[in-house]
């Protein structure tokens, strides 16, 4: 606001204008309604947010970029009419095709899909008539507790269908973690809610960082700049920079969450830093922007428990859609989980002989470790322990790959054939897959839960075996899962030989521990050297205490950091670098072709398609791994990176030998 004529060149602006330009700003200026609603806005704010200031002026913080997001949106969408008037048709401008038609197709669905009489199938359509009673309610602050396989993704969508209709709201946004589950979502929606005479993206629009070649489409795009469809499936990443980060391309998207479903999937998953700043948004949208959030997992992580005055989230009056939770768990209990953490740090040879038994008596099983050098070592063993197919999975396949084994794994579960799967906790979440037992290397109890729902998870068997292991570790794990295993072992310890993950209380002890361990760590602080001092994001968009209070001058309205804290928001560390691999005969191909492609349309084109076919390695590692001959550039210093054919494996993908992180799910 002070800046001088040479860097604002203001006055210039203002000489140079249109005069009846000039004249309607006056006069939107000086309209004494535009302060009318902003105090009034800012009136309710206050209401809501009761006497803590923090929530209150992170809230007005969330207020004015809410309005900067309809300032950009409306600026970018004028601009690029007037630029391409010829694209103008393919905006939807908000007029989707109605609610009504979209539910009916969904219920067509599930109507063919009724019929039979088994346990799984009956609890699972119990699940979905709840969510269709429930639609009826208020707009809220829900929670849907299911157990894995309980059907809650459709479940969940026939609620927001049904009450974005009954309310007549704008959209349903689905969000979920990790990329693997979106793709999945994703075209599961798409084939039951779009027809062949409906255009592409137009009903289900896909939005992450990863999309698919076929869905790149000029519409998908322009489409995705600011999430104008009726059903917009995004993940954690993407909500997360659209509400705090850094730039306007994501900032653009924010408007679009006002009067809206938003459906939280495995919102267990929240980065812990985040609780707080996460929590005065969903308030914010509910209370200010008229929207309803729904928090669904098996795991809820009781985000309306932590402090108040810092922001929990405000769950509505019997936030719960489902009558009864214990009673659905409980009748969807298909596991045994038998606690072993108290033994001595089992040995990797220990785990490969259960895993040998219980193969032989359960015909397959599931190893999930928390690091890919114990998935390496234990794949390594079970190779030499026996004459049982193994297969390895964890992100050092590239997308294309994982696809690939999954696919595997699902024909050889179907025809019974003998199988071991090791795998990292990419397969925790979103594969619909059920191995005959599975062990799990000590982990927070979200991890177990999720484990175990990859065992038996259709009920081919009366109960499956889910071993929870104290593992020896080849290396130290991340902080992150040290913290979670602290917890769930104090937990475990009360719980005895064998743990009841269908008790819903246990869960929630395992989360009021975890949250109280970890409470300073929730308003996300950041220090030098990335942050000028020691403070935490929470404070620098709420009243911004240790900056204002070296200001000079009047007092601001606003006092967040906006630009600071956004450049300093990171929902993953950006610590990595993606490197394409030559597998398959296309993963060669595209390397080959983007040697030889110096057209920058054919290599934004290449580099979409190559997303499937690449890995991540460490920043810091990626010279060394250079100079080493494992990763060459494509061309020159082109800072495009490829993985030599040498480092990668048909079996366990690509192996840097030295990198060790904890899986990176989110993008």
């Amino acid at each position: 606001m002070e800046r001088a004529e040479d860097a604002s060149h203001c006055g210039e602006a203002l000489a140079n204008c249109d005069a009846a330009v000039k004249a309607q700003i006056d006069g939107i200026l000086g309209d004494p309604l535009l302060a009318e609603e902003i105090a009034s806005a800012l009136g309710r704010i206050q209401k809501r947010a009761g006497q803590s200031p923090t929530t209150m002026r992170f809230q007005a913080s969330l207020l004015a970029r809410f309005l900067f997001s309809c300032l950009i949106d409306g600026d970018r969408n004028d601009t690029a009419t007037f630029a391409e008037p010829h694209e103008a048709g393919l905006r939807q401008g908000g007029k989707y095709i109605s609610w009504r038609l979209l539910a009916d197709r969904l219920e067509e669905h599930l109507a063919s899909l009724r019929g039979g009489s088994a346990t799984v199938s009956r609890l699972r359509a119990a699940v979905s008539d709840a969510c269709l009673q429930a639609a009826g309610r208020s707009a809220g602050i829900y929670t849907l507790t299911v157990p894995t396989g309980g059907g809650k993704t459709l479940a969940s969508l026939r609620f927001a269908l049904q009450h974005a209709q009954r309310l007549q709201l704008d959209r349903i946004v689905y969000v979920s973690p990790y990329i693997s589950i979106i793709d999945q979502n994703a075209q599961v929606m798409r084939e039951i809610l779009e027809r062949d005479a409906d255009a592409p993206s137009s009903v289900v629009l896909e939005h992450h960082s990863n999309l698919t070649p076929c869905l790149d489409t000029r519409r998908a795009r322009l489409l995705a700049e600011n999430w104008d469809a009726p059903i917009v499936c995004t993940t954690a990443v993407q909500f997360l920079e659209t509400l705090f980060g850094a730039g306007t391309r994501a900032a653009r998207r924010m408007h679009q969450l006002a009067r809206a479903v938003v459906i939280f999937d495995e919102i267990q998953t929240l980065p812990v830093r985040c609780v707080h700043m996460f929590n005065n948004a969903v308030n914010f949208l509910h209370h200010q922007c008229g929207s309803t959030i729904l928090f669904c997992t098996a795991t809820q992580p009781l985000l309306h428990r932590v402090c108040p005055a810092k922001g929990a989230a405000e769950l509505s009056n019997h936030p719960e859609l489902m009558p009864d939770i214990d009673a659905l768990f409980a009748g969807l209990r298909r596991t045994v989980v038998h606690n072993r953490t108290r033994q001595i740090p089992w040995e990797h040879s220990d785990v490969t002989e259960l895993a040998i038994a219980e193969v032989a008596s359960a015909g397959s099983c599931l190893i999930v470790v928390n690091t890919k050098s114990e998935a390496r070592s234990l794949y390594d063993q079970c190779q030499r322990a026996g004459d049982v197919r193994v297969v390895y999975l964890s992100t050092n396949l590239c997308p294309a790959h994982r696809r690939d084994k999954f696919r595997e794994i699902g024909e050889r579960l179907q025809n019974k054939e003998p199988l071991i799967c090791v795998s990292t906790q990419l397969i925790e979440a979103g594969v619909d897959i059920s191995f005959g037992a599975a062990i799990r290397a000590l982990a927070g109890l979200d991890s177990i839960a999720q484990t175990a729902g990859r065992c038996n998870r259709h009920g081919e068997t009366k109960s499956g075996n889910v071993y929870v292991v104290n593992l020896k570790e080849v290396r130290q794990a991340p902080a992150d899962i040290r913290k979670s295993q602290e917890v769930a072992a104090r937990v475990l310890r009360e719980c005895g030989e064998i743990v009841d993950l269908s008790d819903v209380a246990i869960m929630e002890r395992y989360f009021d521990y975890y949250f109280f361990a970890r409470r300073d760590e929730m308003d996300y602080p950041v220090s030098p050297p990335r942050a000028e001092r020691s403070d935490s994001l929470l404070r620098m968009l709420s009243d911004n205490s240790l900056a204002v209070s070296e200001a000079p001058g009047p007092k601001l309205t606003f006092p967040a950091s906006f630009k600071t804290a956004a450049d300093l928001f990171e929902v993953i560390e950006a610590t990595m670098q993606g490197v394409i691999v030559p597998y398959g005969g296309r993963g060669l191909a595209i390397i080959n072709e983007l040697a030889a492609s110096y057209e920058p349309e054919r290599q934004y084109r290449l580099l979409r398609e190559a997303q499937q076919y690449s890995v991540n390695v460490r920043l810091n590692e990626l010279q060394a791994l250079e100079r080493s001959g494992a990763l060459k550039q494509v061309q020159g210093k082109s800072g495009i990176y490829y993985a030599d054919r040498r480092y990668y494996h048909d079996d366990f993908g690509f192996d840097p030998k030295s990198t060790e992180e904890m899986e990176a799910l989110f993008a």
